[in-house]
């Protein structure tokens, strides 16, 4: 039997137990993820896992409150216990209090959608990928300056089936590729990092073998080694109020931290204080017209975006995805939700949006870490959209200022106000043009006051996708992607530097 065709069997099976034992609405998610991490360090290849894992999980709602269960055997009697104590979980909840849980509507869409690639990863062999791994890190390790040399890639394939009590029926199948190479240089007690083309494990990308490609490691290994001990005697950062150019990659991070987590309804609510704080973006300040940044930053979630990791179908809620503002025109404009707490987002939206709105609806963003997690509220493709410069003439325009690039260290407070970045990459702009290179930059600021400082975008030539495959949510703790797309953009009278 086809495994859709199986997974489908099992979960009806698994509705009708939930529906039987008293649920009043019920979903399963059954899923497989496939997943492929190749590394070489120093010459020696340190990492070489496959795994494949397959599950089930079964969400109720039982007189205002969820009950969520999951399991790995996918058997028919599995299938019905774990349907069956998801019911018990429930009613367990609903005996603690008043179930008050709202459920935002949705239509029981029936569909199938698989993301784009063009050479599936999984089908080159193991040696091909190696040699390129190895062929890069021996350029890495080319000069005596360099004491580590890193190259690694990851591949993973999520495939699932959604089935509601309402009637959904959706099959999704995503892949994603990535790959990166970073070296680190020591000299005289001084130790210096530089990653291609982004630290932490490079680019990642819904797509396939091509991005690899794409990427010439091999063609770039070079450049990225000499970086690396150019930094060894680079000047330190400098310190005081200067303007500030952000590389791509740097501004994702800064996307992420500072807009995507604190744009979660469900932190705003408190429901995540218990991990990573709440959000001081309060739902008063959707109606009250906050303005978050200049008038030129638009941040734009899209989880329609090709290549973006947190591109799909379908969310985990069965909603189908959307292209919506979370900053327009620098003013807030609205929250990343999911089903349950989408109702927040629409009690306090605009009188005038209120009024054309009859009831309110998810944005898509509910998401889980397989089938076998339940969904929570996870950021989207959330992308700073472009302007107007040229980057060159961005630098001949900023008087005295840093150009910063390539994530090192980061540090933001409980409410995503305060925070501190550090890039692996510097190098001073004097009177329009570049000058010395400096080690170590840094900036710190806080959240609206810094988005209110930008004042020039680089254009669509410069924009791009940065993967981001390691955000850590939740207790106990799921692991999502997204893609945060960015050019390099100036913010005015920033500090940077860290005072001895």
């Amino acid at each position: 039997m086809h495994e859709r065709e199986e997974w489908t069997q099992l979960g009806r099976r698994a509705i009708d137990v939930a529906r039987r034992a008293g649920a009043q609405w019920a979903d399963v998610r059954i899923g497989r993820t496939e997943s492929e991490e190749l590394a070489v360090r120093n010459g020696a290849v340190c990492t070489l896992e496959k795994e494949d894992q397959t599950g089930f999980g079964v969400r109720v709602l039982v007189d205002g409150a969820h009950g969520f269960a999951s399991g790995f055997e996918l058997t028919p009697d599995e299938v019905d216990r774990v349907a069956a104590l998801a019911v018990e979980l429930a009613r367990a909840g609903r005996g603690a209090g008043p179930g008050r849980l709202s459920w935002a509507a949705e239509p029981a869409w029936r569909d199938v959608w698989t993301s784009p690639f063009m050479i599936d990863p999984f089908a080159v062999p193991i040696d091909r990928k190696i040699d390129l791994l190895l062929r890069a890190d021996g350029i890495l390790r080319a000069k005596p300056e360099i004491t580590a040399s890193h190259a690694s890639m990851s591949f993973r394939r999520e495939s699932q089936v959604l089935l509601s009590s309402d009637g959904a029926d959706l099959f999704q199948v995503t892949l994603r590729s990535g790959a990166g190479i970073s070296a680190t240089a020591h000299r005289d007690g001084e130790t210096q990092c530089r990653s291609y083309p982004a630290a932490f494990g490079g680019q990642y990308l819904q797509a396939g073998w091509e991005l690899v490609e794409s990427m010439d490691l091999v063609g770039n290994a070079e450049r990225c080694r000499e970086e690396a001990i150019e930094l060894l005697s680079a000047a330190p950062c400098p310190v005081g109020e200067k303007d500030l150019i952000l590389s791509g990659d740097q501004l994702a991070l800064q996307i992420h931290e500072s807009v995507g987590h604190a744009s979660e309804l469900d932190r705003v609510q408190g429901w995540e204080a218990n991990f990573a704080g709440t959000s001081f973006v309060d739902t008063g300040k959707l109606s009250g017209g906050f303005r978050y940044g200049s008038d030129l930053v638009n941040l734009v979630a899209d989880a329609t975006v090709p290549g973006g990791l947190a591109t799909i179908g379908y969310d985990d809620d069965g909603v189908r995805s959307q292209r919506w503002h979370v900053v327009r025109d620098g003013v807030f404009s609205g929250y990343l939700t999911s089903r349950d707490v989408a109702h927040f987002e629409s009690q306090n939206a605009p009188a005038a949006e209120r009024a054309a709105s009859s009831a309110p609806r998810s944005r898509g963003c509910s998401r889980a870490e397989g089938p076998w997690n339940v969904p929570i509220v996870r950021i989207s493709n959330l992308s700073l959209m472009p302007g107007r410069w040229d980057f060159d003439s961005l630098v001949a325009d900023t008087e005295d200022g840093v150009y910063m690039a390539g994530v090192k260290c980061w540090s933001i407070d409980q409410q995503r106000l305060n925070f501190q970045f550090t890039c692996e990459y510097g190098w001073e702009i004097k009177g329009g043009k570049r000058a010395r290179t400096v080690k170590n930059p840094t900036y710190q600021g806080i959240t609206p006051q810094f988005w209110r400082s930008c004042d020039a975008i680089c254009d669509d030539r410069h924009w791009r996708l940065w993967g981001v495959p390691n955000c850590g949510k939740g207790q106990p703790m799921q692991v999502a992607e997204m893609s945060h797309g960015a050019a390099p953009t100036r913010f005015r009278k920033v500090s940077v530097g860290v005072s001895e």
